[in-house]
C-alpha cells in the first residue's frame, strides 16, 4: 500500500495521476462498520480494474474546531495503526490529509472538485453519514449536486449490531467500561494499543510478578482500571501476560494510574523498548487486600485464569 500525505493546499505532484476508486471516512478503529465500507470500494475497484484509495485525516476534526479535552477526544487507532488495520484490507493507496483550519473551510463544491474530481476518482464510496462540510448541506445524499455527474456515488448503509449502529463511540464506550469482548467483537480484531517500557515503584518484583509498566501512547482510549488477558508485542513477537491497569491500593493509592504488564515466562531488561499491548479479556476489577499474601494469592488464580483465557486465542486473530 502506498502512503501519500496531503497538506492543504497540495501540488498536483502530491496526487497519483491514475483514475481510481476513493473510499472516504475518518474510519477510528477501522471497525466492522468501516471495514463493510473499505471492502465495497476494494470491490468495486477490482470489478473495474482501478486502484482503490482511501482518503482520511491525520487527525480528527474535534480536535480543530474545540477545545482541546484530553480525556474526550481519544482515538481507538492512531494514525499508525490505523495504517495497519486498512492495509490489511487491499487498499492500493492511503491519503492522509492533514486536517487544518484551512482545509475545513473549504465549501462543500470545492472539496469535492479539489478532493475528489482532481483526484481522478471515478467512483466515490463512504458510509451513509460522511459529511464534508456542515452536515445539513454537505452529505452523502446531496453530494450528486456538487459532483455533476463527473463521478459515480456509492453509499453504504449502516451496519448493525444487537439492533444498534456499530460505531467508534460505541466501542470507545465499552474499553472505557472494562467490555473488552464486546469492543473487540464490534472491531473485528483485538483492541490494540501501545507505548514504551518506563520504570515503576519494582513492586511486582518483590511479589514474584514482575511487571513492565508502560507509558502510553498520548490521545488513545486506555481500557478501564482492571485485570486483563493480554498479548505483549516485544522484540518482534506476541507473548502471553496479564495486564493491570489502576492505583495500586493495596500499597496505597496514588495519584496516577498505571499499566503494568507481567509477562509469562520472560525475564528480559526492556526498560525502553517499544512495545504494543493486545486486550484480550477482562478479568476482574482492582482490588485493595489487606494483606500482601492475599494479594499473591490473587495474583497466582489471575495467572491460571489468563493463561487459560490465551490458550484459546489463535495465531489469525491476533
Amino acid at each position: 500500500m502506498i502512503i501519500k500525505k496531503i497538506h492543504h493546499p497540495y501540488t498536483k505532484e502530491d496526487i497519483i495521476n491514475e483514475k481510481i476508486v476513493l473510499v472516504l471516512g475518518f474510519f477510528d478503529g477501522v471497525h466492522k462498520g468501516h471495514q463493510a465500507v473499505i471492502s465495497k470500494g476494494v470491490e468495486i475497484a477490482k470489478n473495474k480494474g482501478l486502484k482503490c484509495a482511501v482518503m482520511t485525516f491525520n487527525r480528527h476534526p474535534a480536535f480543530v474546531y474545540r477545545r482541546f479535552d484530553p480525556d474526550k477526544h481519544t482515538y481507538l487507532t492512531p494514525l499508525e495503526r490505523k495504517e495497519e488495520v486498512i492495509r490489511d484490507l487491499n487498499v492500493d493507496i492511503l491519503y492522509e490529509v492533514d486536517f487544518t483550519a484551512r482545509f475545513g473551510q473549504l465549501s462543500p463544491q470545492d472539496f469535492v472538485d479539489q478532493y475528489i474530481v482532481d483526484w481522478h476518482a471515478e467512483v466515490v464510496v463512504a458510509g451513509f453519514d460522511y459529511t464534508y462540510g456542515k452536515a445539513a448541506e454537505a452529505n452523502m445524499n446531496t453530494m450528486a449536486t456538487y459532483a455533476k455527474k463527473r463521478f459515480e456515488i456509492v453509499k453504504v448503509e449502516k451496519k448493525v449490531d444487537a439492533e444498534e449502529k456499530i460505531s467508534s463511540t460505541r466501542i470507545r464506550t465499552y474499553i472505557s467500561e472494562g467490555d473488552i469482548t464486546q469492543a473487540n467483537k464490534l472491531l473485528g480484531y483485538i483492541y490494540e494499543t501501545s507505548g514504551f517500557v518506563v520504570h515503576g515503584d519494582a513492586r511486582g518484583r518483590e511479589l514474584g510478578y514482575p511487571t513492565a509498566n508502560i507509558h502510553p501512547d498520548p490521545y488513545v482510549t486506555i481500557p478501564r482500571k482492571g485485570v486483563y488477558a493480554v498479548k505483549f508485542w516485544v522484540d518482534g513477537e506476541w507473548l502471553d501476560g496479564m495486564a493491570s491497569i489502576g492505583y495500586n491500593p493495596t500499597f496505597g493509592d496514588r495519584p496516577n494510574y498505571s499499566i503494568e504488564v507481567h509477562v509469562f515466562d520472560y525475564k528480559e531488561d526492556i526498560y525502553g523498548e517499544d512495545v504494543k499491548i493486545k486486550w484480550v479479556d477482562y478479568l476482574r476489577d482492582e482490588i485493595k487486600f489487606d494483606s500482601v499474601e492475599e494479594l499473591i494469592k490473587k495474583l497466582k488464580q489471575d495467572e491460571h485464569d489468563i493463561r487459560e483465557i490465551l490458550s484459546k486465542v489463535k495465531i489469525n486473530q491476533i
